[in-house]
């Protein structure tokens, strides 16, 4: 005798139904991992946005110090700035384009100030004769120097594009020594 099965209302995924679970699956798992991925690349970008800052302020607050503490300008060219500090002893900021990177030194010898730097420019200025005035005119020699501008632009590269850091850093320094 043949017994038919009895159907308890009980069925299977079919393959339609599974194929559809399996391709939510997959774009929910893609969602996550595009979000992971902008999330990190936004992480990082930050981070380097943060660390290229705290270099720029350091080299800035360093460069202004100096500036403003020298006795006077002994040699200037558009990479290199030469200073006589407040001791006598020549100090220098030498840009090195080649390398990226500035460098400050003296007789206690050299240090690198900024890595993977673009673009630097030193410019000497005089004062105006002018009282009241605050322009500036490109200064003849270094001896008649009593202000210093400059600019950089540093980057790097993050994921294989090069990313800086958004403004170029600029300064106006005024020698507040006089040179005796």
């Amino acid at each position: 005798m043949f017994i038919k099965p009895a159907l308890s209302g009980k069925s299977g995924f079919a393959l339609a139904e599974a194929l559809v679970a399996m391709c939510i699956v997959m774009l929910i798992l893609m969602a996550l991992c595009a979000f992971s991925m902008f999330s990190t690349r936004s992480f990082a970008a930050l981070y380097n946005y943060v660390d290229l800052d705290d270099a720029n302020r350091i080299a800035m607050d360093t460069l202004t110090r100096d500036v403003r503490q020298c006795k006077s300008v002994i040699d200037c060219t558009s990479g290199r700035l030469v200073l006589e500090d407040g001791n006598g002893f020549a100090l220098g900021y030498i840009y090195d384009a080649d390398a990226r990177t500035l460098s400050r030194t003296n007789v206690a010898g050299k240090k690198v100030l900024l890595k993977q730097c673009d673009r630097l420019l030193f410019k000497i200025c005089q004062r105006n004769t002018m009282s009241g005035g605050y322009d500036v005119y490109a200064a003849a020699t270094p001896a008649t120097a009593k202000v210093v501008n400059v600019s950089w632009l540093c980057s790097r590269t993050l994921f294989g594009r090069k990313a800086n850091t958004e403004s170029v850093q600029t300064a106006r320094i005024v020698i507040r020594k006089q040179g005796n």
